[in-house]
């Protein structure tokens, strides 16, 4: 349930557009650059240019280290990260233009298909408690301290290293499982089939409505 993907497994891939690479931290089972449902990655940005083309998928980029960097959408819409941990969600198939605002950053990558995940990114500088529901996949990632995570119900505690990953996953027959964080400078990440999510409402509506 509770599985760390320490820094030394993480891969380094290409860019689409062939620019740079980027650090894969995890992707589904089977999947690759060019077909996958979901996928956390990290990069480095040195310089201004357009964004790869990921048609089909929603992105989430979190400034991790860097000055800031500004990112024009269609020239309608624009994000400036001018601080660590402030993220930015948007079509992957948006002609994204990063300017950088002072020099080289880092960010880190969250891309789900669109038609088939929801990916939900939240970043803390505090100590805080996440609670995880049956249908979830939730990232954890710290950036500056060890995080110690505690699984309550299960009674087990992990220490997660600055740099590595910890995958979170419900066992189908347990509805909920609570988890607290305690650290700083991190970032969970979610990820739902949208056909759990469905059912799930399905079955709390049925659920209120014999009550």
């Amino acid at each position: 349930m509770l599985n760390i993907i320490p820094k030394e497994k993480f891969k380094s891939i290409p860019w689409k557009n062939g620019k740079g690479s980027t650090l894969e931290l995890a992707i589904n089972p089977n999947g690759s650059l060019n077909d996958f449902e979901w996928r956390l990655s990290i990069a480095k940005v040195e310089e201004d240019g357009v964004f790869s083309d990921f048609t089909g998928y929603t992105r989430n980029l979190v400034l991790i280290d860097g000055e800031g960097i500004v990112l024009n959408h269609h020239e309608k819409h624009i994000d400036h990260l001018n601080k660590k941990l402030e993220f930015s969600t948007f079509d992957g198939a948006n002609m994204t233009i990063a300017k950088l605002t002072a020099g080289t950053i880092t960010d880190f990558n969250l891309m789900t298909r669109t038609t088939d995940f929801n990916g939900t990114v939240k970043t803390y500088s505090g100590t805080h408690e996440v609670v995880l529901d049956r249908t979830q996949i939730c990232f954890i990632y710290g950036l500056s301290k060890k995080l110690e995570i505690e699984s309550v119900d299960f009674d087990n505690i992990e220490i997660l290293s600055v740099g590595d990953l910890m995958q979170i996953t419900n066992e189908p027959d347990i509805e909920k499982v609570e988890i607290n964080v305690s650290g700083e400078n991190f970032i969970v990440v979610y990820i739902n089939k949208l056909e759990s999510l469905k059912f799930n409402i399905i079955d709390q509506v049925e659920t209120n409505l014999s009550e």
